[in-house]
């Protein structure tokens, strides 16, 4: 049953808060109404009112009420199908249903703001803040502008984390998600960042072509601001002046981020990363352009080959824990229903540009070409043979689906094609292709094509951000095949830049989807983990640490039975 308009506006907008004000245990709001000298840029509004503390008080709870709304309503339902049965409020101006609402954290008023009734509110009852219920941007009337304050950012941050603690219940916990505890160092980690140098937050820094290695430095770029990649590595996990490998990509790797993440904004040169590609890669080596996809995947088994934790089977390392998934191809005989399972392993997802006809498809985005890909189709005579009917026939029908969603996604569009027979040489498709800067993956996941509603309808559990993307990073191939160059867009935080080789330069999101992608990474807006679970690199740390402890008294023992016998020898 849906909720009434009434219940909704009241639970949203009315007078007395519906939210705990207590903050979230590991998020304490710097809820102090001084101002220090270096608060230059903060609202002057904000700082005068938060001097009052019921005025405060009011404002906070207000506040945090709005913002938990929207995020208990996002993680409420099943699937997008019954989210759309939950009433939604409405301009208390023009009765205009708001999917954003921004309401008045002075009083009960909703309004709109393409309308600009909300703007409207605070000049005529001279009320000063409003607030967006989806971001938690606040806005000032008398500063004509959104404004940032510490204060209501991390108010924001804490309501957030609480209420999707208790809403989320996916992990297959009994005792629902575990609470955030931040990291707060040690006596020992606090000596060694006393005496820490600092480093860029940003990594914007171009990379020097080498003779025609730009394929080389657009998929760098990617990993570069590939949010787990660089925590990685940032993070210290894999340090080129212990490891022991010869030839490592890894230390390529630790080597390219402490360049980036370096003071130096000159072009870097990744020399060494290229030459250690050359010995451990012979179909990399020369000088020769060569396809970005195939360097993409090159460099990732390069990786995972000389990462920590890496192995054959379950391989935890770094590269598996970014890109890997599933896919689950479900061959159906229609004579007699059986499916035939099979699970493969997924680093990437490359699509077709192409329709069944052979020709470009008239409007190609990424979900209609991943709708291709998940749609089924009929085999042909001979192609299946049924283990219980044990005759080979073509009344089957193979579906692909992605039975294992990873937190990076990488796709990339078959642009390139190479004949196999004939004297047609090799040409590229130019067809243009949408991409959204966010995509739920939910459509196209086994679990989602499994799972049947009561009126038919496809759904699939948990709150929705299980299967949102946000797009990161866009690779682009100008030219034609032979004489083509890579070049990329990146983002930072919410800036979008463009990297073409040692050209660096800002840039816009619409910019980045008007161009025409070869290939397009997304991060999961929510990371997946098992609750109550220590992580398995702290695991590997301790048993490295106590193999080392072992490793360092049987040297000591060594050397004092070397002392005793030249002891005795002297004897």
């Amino acid at each position: 049953m849906s909720a009434s308009p009434d219940s909704t506006h009241t639970a949203l907008f009315g007078e007395e808060s519906t939210f705990s004000n207590e903050a979230h245990p590991g998020i304490e709001p710097s809820i102090s109404s001084d101002t220090s000298e270096n608060d230059i840029n903060r609202c002057s509004h904000i700082t005068s009112v938060f001097a009052d503390p019921s005025v405060k008080a009011g404002i906070v709870g207000k506040f945090k009420t709005v913002v938990a709304w929207h995020t208990r309503r996002t993680h409420s339902s099943l699937h997008p199908a019954k989210r759309r049965k939950v009433s939604s409020p409405t301009c208390d101006t023009c009765n205009q249903t708001l999917s954003r609402p921004f309401v008045c954290l002075q009083c009960p008023f909703a309004g709109c703001w393409s309308g600009g009734h909300i703007a409207d509110h605070l000049k005529e009852t001279v009320h000063i803040f409003c607030v967006d219920a989806k971001s938690g941007s606040v806005f000032c009337s008398e500063c004509e502008d959104f404004v940032f304050d510490d204060t209501i950012d991390d108010l924001y941050l804490s309501t957030v984390l609480s209420v999707e603690e208790q809403k989320t219940k996916f992990q297959g916990s009994k005792r629902g998600r575990e609470p955030y505890q931040p990291w707060i160092p040690t006596g020992d980690e606090s000596i060694i960042l006393k005496d820490a140098a600092t480093v860029p937050c940003q990594g914007r820094r171009g990379l020097l072509n080498l003779g025609q290695t730009c394929f080389l430095n657009v998929i760098l770029q990617s990993f570069i601001h590939n949010p787990l990649l660089r925590n990685y590595f940032l993070s210290d996990r894999h340090n080129s002046r212990l490891c022991k490998h010869s030839d490592c990509t890894c230390c390529e790797m630790d080597n390219l981020f402490t360049e980036i993440y370096s003071p130096t904004n000159t072009p870097f040169g990744p020399t060494s990363f290229l030459a250690t590609t050359w010995k451990v890669s012979a179909e990399m080596s020369g000088y020769a352009q060569q396809d970005a996809h195939e360097f993409f995947i090159t460099a990732l088994n390069q990786i995972h080959g000389t990462c920590r934790g890496s192995t054959n089977i379950s391989c935890n390392c770094i590269i598996h824990q970014t890109f890997a998934g599933q896919f689950q191809s479900d061959v159906t005989c229609e004579k007699c229903g059986t499916v035939t399972s099979t699970i493969d392993p997924m680093l990437d997802i490359s699509l077709e540009l192409r329709s069944k006809s052979g020709e470009p498809a008239a409007d190609n985005t990424l979900a209609s070409c991943l709708r291709r890909y998940t749609k089924p189709e009929k085999l042909g005579a001979r192609e299946y043979s049924c283990s219980k009917c044990t005759k080979a026939s073509h009344e089957a029908v193979k579906r692909l689906s992605i039975r294992t969603l990873p937190p990076v996604l990488s796709f990339q569009f078959k642009r390139f094609e190479h004949k196999t027979s004939g004297k047609a040489a090799p040409q590229k498709i130019d067809a243009p292709i949408r991409i959204p800067v966010s995509i739920n993956m939910a459509p196209y996941t086994t679990l989602a094509m499994n799972t049947t509603g009561k009126d038919g309808e496809t759904g699939y559990p948990g709150p929705v951000a299980m299967y949102e993307y946000d797009l990161f990073a866009v690779i682009n191939h100008e030219g034609q095949m032979d004489n083509g160059h890579y070049t990329n867009f990146a983002r930072f935080q919410d800036e979008w830049y463009r990297f073409d080789d040692d050209k660096v330069t800002p840039s816009t999101l619409s910019d980045c989807l008007a161009s025409n992608a070869y290939m397009c990474f997304y991060v999961k807006r929510h990371l997946d983990y098992k609750p109550y679970v220590k992580p398995t690199y702290l695991v590997a740390r301790e048993k490295d640490i106590v193999r080392e402890q072992a490793m360092e008294r049987e040297k000591e023992a060594l050397r004092m039975k070397e002392v005793d016998d030249a002891l005795i020898a002297m004897v």
